[in-house]
């Protein structure tokens, strides 16, 4: 499932009130249709880490912006591609092998593949037979149940 990702790119002038009227411009079709990001990037740290390189000088009030939310759709297109994974699989949980499998079978995140090498694949037990400890209350104990008779 190959994903799409959108900016939205404001061009309305914030600092001329009659020019206020918003013209957004869509880029590209929205991905994860139907769906809210809340998540949000912190704005300053990123302009901070930015400009914690030698060669950066300023950087303009918009960067920052962009940049958090270029990383958080590229965050919700890996989340979602490592959900997918875990759904084929019929698993209750992600786990890095989803993520991992997710970054080798979506074109995208190829740029990935060569830090996802470095960790290992998770290993399966060795029989089917074993079976997976339980969680939860113990059993009861059966109630004794007394004698009718006497």
């Amino acid at each position: 499932m190959a994903s799409t990702f959108v900016f939205r790119v404001s061009t309305a002038d914030t600092t001329r009130p009659d020019k206020m009227a918003d013209q957004d411009q869509e880029v590209a079709p929205k991905p994860l249709a139907g769906r809210e990001i809340k998540t949000r990037f912190p704005v300053a740290r990123i302009k901070r880490l930015m400009q914690s390189d030698d060669e950066i000088g300023k950087v303009a009030q918009a960067t920052p912006i962009v940049v958090a939310k270029a990383l958080e759709l590229f965050m919700a297109g890996l989340v979602d591609g490592a959900c997918a994974e875990a759904r084929a699989r019929n698993s209750k949980r992600v786990s890095p092998s989803h993520l991992k499998q997710a970054v080798f079978t979506t074109e995208h995140f190829d740029f990935l593949r060569e830090i996802m090498d470095k960790y290992p694949d998770p290993v399966a037990p060795s029989n089917g037979d074993e079976e997976p400890k339980r969680r939860g209350r113990k059993p009861s104990a059966p109630k004794e149940e007394k004698d009718k008779s006497e």
